[in-house]
């Protein structure tokens, strides 16, 4: 295998703190490579100077193979607010195009084009200021997979995308020949895509592969065999000491050597490898929680023809864990926001009559049904965009408590660092104390794992399994849902919630299962119309349904079927090149109607499936 890329003697600090120090390495061709380190401990600031957006502090040296092409995704894309999807992608990557004749930068835009519809993203015209967090995320890994690149390097890319995204870019990199190197916290992609892991600990670089949980064994092998050794270390030190501590006369005449040999033992000795995590005893427990948290009965809201929840009742209980999940502007910050009573008056309008005579210009929603909250409920909410701390404010100024902030790890030498001298990861763990120190019966998570590190991960997650109150997690992290959520509610679009008995995994599977049965339902796979309706009419549990809603069920699977099948022969066509912009543009907009389609057809099919259940 050719070397991509070779580091020697890199360096970086800030201030006194050192975060990594005359490092090196070196990445082989079609090494796929997961960076893990402790939030503040340099992994962005790795890959800014790998990827030339930052230098190292010693000079060292960084090698790339000659000739090869080298992406990099950003956790913050930098873009023009004002243009549009394609001419943002296309301004954006001259790097990329520069040198394609025409046919080159049309093959380019076919790329962009392709991906942008595969990310559900279908008006190429949309103005980049009118776009979500997530939107923005999937138009970056639009640009950044289109070039076609040989190297990708990628800070957190399943940061703020939806799962279905994060899926499908878990697939294209499990299937690409390309080599990698990227930061994320998300264990199931790890694990789908990389074959190595990279530790960056304590200013050094440690290669493991395999997958994740392979890197935890050798790790712990590693830090034991490490602690063995400084054992051994100690008990040489012991017989150095009573030499050392013998009288002047004893050692006169003893070399030199030896003295200087000793201080270099008490050095080693010193060195055993206590690890470092942050401790949540001290944030356990919640405040007593009453019978009634919050009920919800015929709750509908939209802005004006769009409906965010329609019809939704659900009385929440204590203890239980509730997990959210739906595609990007599904609604899913709008129900927490309603839940929690975020939202003012000014934004809310609670009379029908009230919302129909200000027009469709009220920037206000329009709120119907009732949410009722108990009274000794006490929410601790941690949101996406919930930081609002002074930059100029020290960490001791958020939280004045030295003990707690230890246990978060924040020693005292960080205490009187301001906030803008913080990772991200950092503030995110400084703001998760903020909330966690308060004690709330009702815990609201919103994309709790971005930006906080694996380990801080897996203690927040045993945290939570015993957590003292009710949970609802907004989150993509397949994972850490499965580790948590007792049922999931699916935000399905249009004010749709389904409530899923089981983990996500599950939930996916009993997808994925009834998507295999619509395709192995098509004619080519050789099944004929009439065994597939003896197959349903033979199905016991379809017994619970009328007539009429058999009959639905039987077109919503003959409908996805021919909608597959429609979705198939346009990405051919697509795929072809063959296209005139007109009919590309046209294709695509299908796709995206198809998607749209798809999606609220096997919804109902899953009401209608779950109904035989009941």
């Amino acid at each position: 295998m050719a070397s991509y890329l070779q580091i020697e003697n890199i360096s970086k600090s800030y201030g006194p703190k050192v975060l990594f120090e005359n490092i090196g390495f070196n990445i082989n061709e079609g090494d796929k490579i997961a960076l893990i380190a402790p939030n503040g401990t340099g992994k962005t600031s790795l890959l800014r100077i790998l990827a030339g957006k930052d230098k190292s502090d010693s000079g060292g040296k960084i090698t790339f193979l000659k000739n090869i092409r080298i992406a990099f995704l950003e956790q913050e894309y930098d873009f023009d607010p004002e243009a549009g999807i394609i001419s943002q992608i296309m301004n954006h990557s001259a790097d990329f195009t520069a040198g394609l004749d025409q046919e080159g930068l049309w093959q380019y835009e076919l790329r962009v084009k392709q991906f942008l519809t595969n990310f559900r993203l279908t008006d190429f015209s949309k103005k980049m200021k009118e776009l979500s967090g997530g939107e923005v995320k999937r138009v970056a890994i639009t640009e950044m997979l289109a070039s076609e690149a040989d190297f990708f390097i990628m800070d957190e890319p399943t940061n703020h995308l939806d799962i279905d995204a994060i899926e499908f870019l878990e697939g294209w990199f499990s299937r690409a020949r390309c080599t990698l190197l990227m930061v994320t916290h998300d264990r199931y992609f790890l694990d789908h895509v990389c074959n190595t892991v990279m530790e960056l600990d304590r200013g050094a670089v440690y290669t493991y592969r395999g997958d994740y949980g392979n890197y935890l064994e050798k790790r712990a092998d590693r830090i034991a065999g490490y602690n063995a050794e400084t054992d051994k270390v100690r008990n040489i030190l012991r017989r150095e000491l009573e030499w050392m501590r013998s009288t002047p006369q004893a050692r006169t005449g003893k070399a030199k050597y030896r003295i200087d040999a000793f201080y270099e033992l008490k050095d080693r000795a010193a060195q055993a490898y206590t690890e470092k995590s942050v401790s949540m005893d001290d944030v356990k427990g919640a405040s007593r929680l009453g019978t009634k948290i919050i009920n919800c009965k015929d709750v509908s809201f939209r802005y004006g023809d769009k409906y965010y929840l329609d019809h939704f009742t659900y009385n929440f209980q204590r203890y239980e864990k509730v997990g959210i999940v739906g595609r990007n502007g599904a609604g899913k910050s709008t129900f927490i926001n309603l839940l929690t009573g975020n939202y003012t008056p000014d934004m809310v309008c609670t009379d029908p009559e009230e919302y129909r005579l200000r027009g469709k210009d009220d920037a206000r929603g329009l709120l119907t049904g009732s949410i009722e909250r108990g009274e000794s409920l006490k929410i601790g909410y941690y949101r996406q965009s919930g930081m609002s701390f002074n930059p100029d404010d020290t960490v001791l100024d958020i939280v004045n408590d030295t003990y707690l902030l230890g246990r978060f790890l924040f020693p005292h030498d960080m205490l009187n660092n301001r906030i803008e001298k913080l990772s991200g990861g950092e503030k995110r763990r400084l703001y998760l104390l903020t909330i966690l120190k308060e004690k709330p019966n009702l815990l609201i998570l919103d994309e709790p794992t971005n930006d906080l590190d694996i380990v801080t991960l897996n203690i927040l997650e045993e945290y939570l399994k015993e957590f003292a109150g009710t949970l609802i997690i907004v989150s993509h992290d397949r994972h850490f849902l499965d580790r948590l959520a007792d049922h999931l509610f699916v935000f399905c679009g249009d004010g749709v919630i389904k409530d899923f008995i089981g983990s996500y995994s599950e939930y996916r599977s009993f997808i994925k299962d009834y998507e295999a049965g619509q395709k192995a339902a098509q004619k080519p796979s050789g099944i004929s119309e009439d065994k597939r309706r003896q197959k349903n009419a033979d199905r016991p549990a379809k017994t619970k349904l009328s007539y009429k809603e058999q009959k639905e069920l039987e077109q919503i699977e003959k409908d996805l079927a021919d909608l597959a099948e429609e979705k198939a022969a346009l990405e051919a066509r697509i795929s072809s090149g063959a296209l005139p912009y007109e009919d590309l543009q046209k294709a695509s907009e299908r796709i995206g109607e198809i998607i749209s389609l798809n999606d609220e057809k096997e919804m109902r099919w899953l009401e209608l499936s779950m109904k035989t259940e009941a």
